[in-house]
């Protein structure tokens, strides 16, 4: 009887600290939300006018993100050529992440560096917006991809958290840079996908709502 309660009081402590870390989780994610709605509102803001300008003047939204931060890229583009809560008329995006055997490809005869920036060269036209995902302060493929949307004459949006790293360095001041106050790469990603949503919901507001 001895060993059996012990073992319950021992699945319970396991239990109970399982539960702080989830809370823990949450309360974190909502501490960087609330930082980061009242330090980038106005620019969220003005990204959103930016990509109504873009759609506006029949220009396009190319996207790109490695890793996880990939499937927010892909989270943009797919809501604008779809929908995102309502039903209304496609909207032109493309996600140079989207694309397995173009990346490989790239990847192999080329340089992983290379994947974003050789798409965009043969994508990307003057008036159009590159909007970039990392949660890392190293991406060299998404830096080369800024420097070849600046050589063609295309504005960069640059969701970014941590201390920016190389991506902050590259944009000009014709660009928008939408910095996550966080150094977890998780709570950085999260905001990414609720930013992105905000974007979504502003451009459908402005363009469909009047």
């Amino acid at each position: 009887m001895g060993k059996k309660c012990f073992l319950i009081a021992i699945i319970t402590i396991i239990t109970m600290s399982l539960q702080n870390r989830i809370i823990n989780h949450f309360s974190d994610s909502i501490q960087v939300q609330q930082d980061t709605t009242l330090a980038l509102s106005e620019v969220i803001e003005f990204a959103s006018l930016r990509l109504v300008s873009t759609l506006l003047n029949d220009k396009k939204i190319i996207t790109c993100g490695n890793g996880r931060s990939a499937v927010s890229a892909q989270l943009l583009s797919s809501a604008m050529l779809n929908q995102f809560e309502r039903s209304r008329p496609a909207l032109p995006a493309i996600a140079l992440n989207a694309d397995a055997a173009t990346l490989t490809a790239i990847a192999n005869t080329a340089h992983f560096d290379d994947v974003f920036a050789r798409q965009l060269r043969a994508l990307g036209q003057s008036g159009d917006v590159l909007v970039t995902y990392t949660d890392d302060d190293h991406s060299p493929n998404i830096a080369k991809a800024i420097i070849a949307a600046h050589n063609k004459d295309i504005s960069v949006i640059a969701l970014t958290g941590k201390e920016g790293g190389m991506v902050t360095s590259l944009l000009s001041e014709r660009d928008l840079e939408i910095r996550v106050p966080s150094s977890s790469s998780a709570h950085i990603q999260e905001v990414h996908v609720l930013i992105t949503h905000c974007l979504c919901d502003l451009i459908d507001h402005q363009l469909f709502d009047s």
